[in-house]
């Protein structure tokens, strides 16, 4: 009975956001097919769940064959991408394992864009623009509510601020980013630097680290650098997207170095997908991409604490 004493006891609030949810998702719809974006899908079940040391995939099998949920779609919808599709989007379901939590369920909603021909910051116009869109639509206003105790009322009108990592270091009272190790900086990063990011309105934090660059490109005009930026709104990060690496050798270069690191952490290894390699041989246009966290927009929009709260059944109901 604890179950389904949890949905009716939380019956009114939680279906009052699960109406949102939807609202959102029509609004979201709206906001790319009126930009001519065409709405694509790819596999759930994939090869390769991308070997990023911070990945930890849920494993299946089909056909006696080692496979996994998808981590995020982005392989398969550049690979979309490299065949002329143009600019594309999806709200589809993503998993991680290990992911659980007040903003985190290892089963989760994402929603994923590309455009060729432009760079990370026009994708950065992209996210302003829809954060406000759907602000306005469902409030009525680009003014996501307070939570009290937990975060304050936000403005998600544009412009947004663009704050480079390492001016978001200096403001945090933490120096040089570039002078510390890697697990240092990425704790510093979480426990001091993303508090103060994003409080009161939106806010990209932009130019991390070359050696964070993740699937990024390097700035050309400053290659210590990549062309990555994370969105963040009420202390929740949002998105994060990129100038999309290009280069073969360079992304294979990249997962080798992950590898090595995932062996030494201790971690399973993933096999590289290898059509996407193929892919980047054969050619993928200059594009820009991002992947943004659907619940943790509605609950930015809903005023929810929790990502249970916007969710019908978290991982300890499914």
């Amino acid at each position: 009975m604890s179950d389904i004493v949890r949905f009716q006891g939380d019956g009114a609030a939680l279906l009052r956001r699960l109406r949102d949810r939807a609202r959102v998702t029509e609004l979201l719809r709206a906001f790319f097919r009126d930009r001519g974006f065409l709405e694509v899908e790819t596999p759930i079940v994939v090869s390769s769940p991308g070997v990023e040391v911070h990945l930890a995939a849920l494993e299946t099998s089909v056909s006696r064959r080692r496979m996994y949920l998808t981590t995020s779609p982005e392989f398969h919808m550049k690979r979309l991408i490299a065949a002329g599709a143009g600019a594309i989007f999806q709200a589809t379901r993503a998993f991680r394992d290990g992911e659980a939590g007040g903003r985190h369920n290892p089963e989760f909603g994402m929603v994923e864009w590309y455009r060729t021909g432009v760079d990370y910051g026009a994708i950065m116009d992209d996210c302003e623009a829809l954060l406000a869109h759907l602000a306005r639509g469902l409030l009525g206003s680009s003014v996501a509510p307070e939570v009290p105790g937990l975060r304050p009322a936000v403005d998600l009108s544009p412009p947004w601020p663009r704050v480079t990592f390492r001016e978001a270091f200096a403001r945090a009272g933490e120096g040089d980013p570039a002078a510390l190790a890697t697990d240092d900086r990425t704790l510093v990063l979480a426990e001091r630097v993303e508090p103060l990011v994003g409080t009161t309105r939106g806010e990209f934090l932009i130019e991390y680290p070359a050696d964070a660059a993740s699937l990024g490109r390097l700035k050309p005009s400053d290659p210590t650098v990549a062309e990555r930026f994370e969105a963040y709104a009420g202390g929740l990060e949002l998105a994060n997207g990129f100038s999309e690496l290009t280069d073969a050798d360079a992304y294979v270069a990249r997962c080798e170095a992950d590898l090595a690191e995932r062996r030494r952490l201790g971690l399973p290894g993933y096999p590289v997908d290898a059509r996407y390699v193929s892919m980047l041989r054969e050619g993928l246009p200059p594009c820009a991409g991002v992947a943004l966290g659907l619940d943790r927009v509605v609950m930015l929009l809903t005023g929810a604490a929790s990502i249970r709260d916007v969710m019908a059944f978290p991982i300890d109901l499914a």
